[in-house]
Parts: C-alpha cells; sequence; structure tokens
C-alpha cells in the first residue's frame, strides 16, 4: 500500500492537544501515516513533522494579529510550498480559523479533502466565514451538538463528532478529596475556591491581579483555602510575578484539581469553562482584554454570554444566564468578592448551579470525539475504517 500523508494544521495548544488524539487514535489503526504541518509538544511527540510550533503561532486579539501580519504570511507561504511538496492525501484542520480557512481554499484548489475539526465560531461572530466553510470544506466536525442546527440552516451538513473536553475528562484518575486536602493541609471544613487566571499573557496580566485582590478580600472573610491552576506550557514567572506580594497562600495544582476539589472557582472565560461544567463546580466568569481589542470585538460579536458554559446550558442567543459573568471594566476585586460570596452564602443555589452543569454535560455527547474524527480520516485517505 501506498504510503498516506495527511496534512495538520493545529495553531494554539488547545488545537495540538485534540489534534494528537485525532493523530493518535489514526495511527493505532495505520501506524504508517506521514503527518507534516503545524502544532505542538503532543504532536511532535507522536513523530509529526512539524513545520511551525504553536508557541509561535499563539497570538490573541485583534491588535496583535495584525502586528504579526508579516510573520503570518510568511507561515502560509511555506505551508503551501509545504503542501504542493508532499502533495497529501487529505488535510485536518483544528480550530483557528484565521490561518485555517485560508489553507482550506489553497487545498481545496489542489483537490486535497479537507476535515475541519472544532469548527470556527460563526454563530458567534464572522457569519461571513460561513461561505468559505461551505465552500472549501469537505467535512466538518463540530462539538457542540446546537451547531448542527445552526450549519443545517446555512445549508452545510455538519457532523457532532463528541467534545473533546469529555474525552480528556474521561481518562482522568482522580484522588478522593480527602486525600488531596490532608496532603496539602488544609481541614475538610475550609471553603475551597480555585482560581484559573488562563493561559494566555494578556489574560494573566489583565484578569489574575483582579482574582488575587478578590481572594484576599474572601480570605478574611471566610477563612477559605486558594488553589491556584497554572497553565502547563506557560512559563510560571508569568503568575509569579503577582502573586508574589498578594498575601494569598496559594496551592499549586492541576486545572483538573482545581475543578475537581473546589467549591467555587474563579475563571478566565474560555474552554476552561467548560471544563468547570462538566465538573459541576459553581463558577464566577471573568473577561478582560485591551480597550481596542474589546471595541472591536463588542461591535461584531453577537451573543449575550461569553462563557461557553452558558451557552451549553442556555442556547446561542438567550439573554439568561446561569454562571455569572462579569466583562471588562466590570472585572474588579469588588465584584468579583460579591458574585463569589453570593455562591459561597447561598448553599441551595450554588446546588442548583451543580445541577445545571452536570445536565448540560450530557449535552456533550459521545466520550471518543477523536475515535470519530480518525474514522473520518480515514475513509478519506481510503483506510479500513477504525473498529
Amino acid at each position: 500500500m501506498r504510503e498516506k500523508k495527511l496534512f495538520v494544521l493545529a495553531g494554539e495548544v488547545s488545537g495540538d492537544l485534540h489534534a494528537s488524539e485525532v493523530i493518535a487514535a489514526a495511527h493505532a489503526r495505520c501506524p504508517a501515516i506521514k503527518v507534516f504541518g503545524t502544532g505542538g509538544r503532543r504532536l511532535r511527540e507522536l513523530g509529526v513533522d512539524l513545520l511551525y510550533d504553536v508557541e509561535d503561532l499563539g497570538v490573541m486579539g485583534f491588535v496583535e494579529v495584525v502586528k504579526q501580519g508579516f510573520f503570518f504570511r510568511k507561515v502560509i507561504r511555506a505551508l503551501k510550498q509545504a503542501v504542493v511538496r508532499e502533495r497529501p492525501d487529505a488535510a485536518l484542520l483544528v480550530d483557528y480559523p484565521g490561518m485555517n480557512l485560508v489553507m482550506a481554499r489553497y487545498l481545496h484548489r489542489l483537490d486535497i479533502p479537507v476535515i475541519y475539526y472544532i469548527s470556527p465560531k460563526v454563530w458567534a461572530w464572522k457569519e461571513s466565514r460561513i461561505g468559505k466553510i461551505r465552500k472549501y470544506v469537505d467535512h466538518l466536525m463540530v462539538i457542540f451538538d446546537f451547531e448542527v442546527g445552526f450549519y443545517k440552516k446555512h445549508d452545510i451538513n455538519a457532523e457532532f463528532a463528541g467534545n473533546p473536553v469529555v474525552e480528556e475528562i474521561g481518562r482522568l484518575e482522580l484522588r478522593p478529596k480527602r486525600d488531596f486536602l490532608h496532603e496539602h493541609g488544609i481541614p475538610v471544613e475550609r471553603k475551597i475556591i480555585g482560581l484559573l487566571p488562563g493561559s494566555r499573557q494578556q489574560e494573566i496580566s489583565l484578569i489574575f491581579p483582579e482574582m488575587l485582590r478578590a481572594a484576599g478580600m474572601l480570605r478574611k472573610k471566610y477563612d477559605a483555602a486558594f488553589l491556584l491552576g497554572r497553565a502547563p506550557h506557560v512559563n510560571h514567572r508569568l503568575y509569579d510575578a503577582w502573586v508574589e506580594g498578594a498575601g494569598v497562600p496559594l496551592v499549586d495544582c492541576s486545572a483538573y484539581d482545581v475543578m475537581n476539589y473546589s467549591d467555587l472557582v474563579l475563571v478566565t472565560s474560555g474552554t476552561a469553562t467548560l471544563e468547570a461544567l462538566c465538573f459541576g463546580v459553581p463558577m464566577v466568569v471573568l473577561y478582560k482584554t485591551g480597550r481596542l481589542n474589546y471595541a472591536i470585538g463588542k461591535r461584531f460579536v453577537r451573543l449575550h454570554s461569553i462563557s461557553l458554559a452558558n451557552l451549553v446550558i442556555k442556547g446561542l442567543y438567550a439573554r439568561e444566564r446561569t454562571v455569572p459573568e462579569l466583562l471588562q471594566h466590570e472585572v474588579t476585586p469588588e465584584n468579583i468578592f460579591r458574585e463569589a460570596s453570593r455562591l459561597l452564602d447561598d448553599a441551595r443555589g450554588a446546588g442548583n448551579m451543580r445541577r445545571e452543569l452536570l445536565a448540560a454535560g450530557e449535552k456533550l455527547g459521545s466520550v471518543s470525539p477523536s475515535g470519530t474524527v480518525a474514522s473520518v480520516i480515514c475513509n478519506y485517505l481510503r483506510l479500513p475504517p477504525i473498529v
């Protein structure tokens, strides 16, 4: 059998994780598939030939993308050259719509099938991208069930693969809470509050200081213990610069430990809100970006909620919120303290939120989306289906 080639483009750490799960599942069926493109540590560990690393490509915000325009054009040229040189049998594009839709168009021109996994959030903004998806994407794999209906309205067939967060959490082996607390010397009767400040430098610098000031206020009122979930790929000095002098003792642990053992989490908007939903942990969601980025984004985003948790629970365009959100100028220690206190003081309200979160988690579907996507890839590569 002729060697099969797959081009993969994952431009962020989360994309590297999700793409690596798919590639691992595909390799389980056919180890001889040659994979090349962009990604990070996890894809590299699978032997993928990386032309660029996600650390070079992970940029947040409209302004930052414009500033890096020359570099991104250089990357796209290099990727196009690699595609021509290698002539892959199919392409897997993961999230990262700015670059992926450009490459989708180029791949389509070369008659290379395009599988798009984790579609652009066109239901939130940039609906103009729908036409490009319809024209250049051969197989669209979505991770929220509501996306199937959305795309159907636009005459696009989308397949619900399930959500990769469910798959990742399903593999965890977490200790009983009592064991965790004993290891860190935390009395079982103390309130546990988790801090999840995000994984991008801008998020950390704008939101983490406000979290820490609110934590100081909560510590005085509740004598709470605080867990800090640091992103493993982020230089810890980015966090330490704010921790020093904050006067709040923090227990460093994984983000999943934070979600599993906390009574409440303060979390930066993003995938972490979806993960916290799966754990059923009450949360306060925070989002803050640069003023210009916010002004631009406010003009285009059509949703009433910023957190994935609320979107899954309430639907795309609902105005009601289960999870409290603080946005931009609202992200202050006083506001964070107020919302956190409301949940900590209202056991019934927190319990209702927990039940709503867990019920919504059931909407996220299959525990093996990577296997589903890998099966689609094998079909396009004309390999036997994964069983």
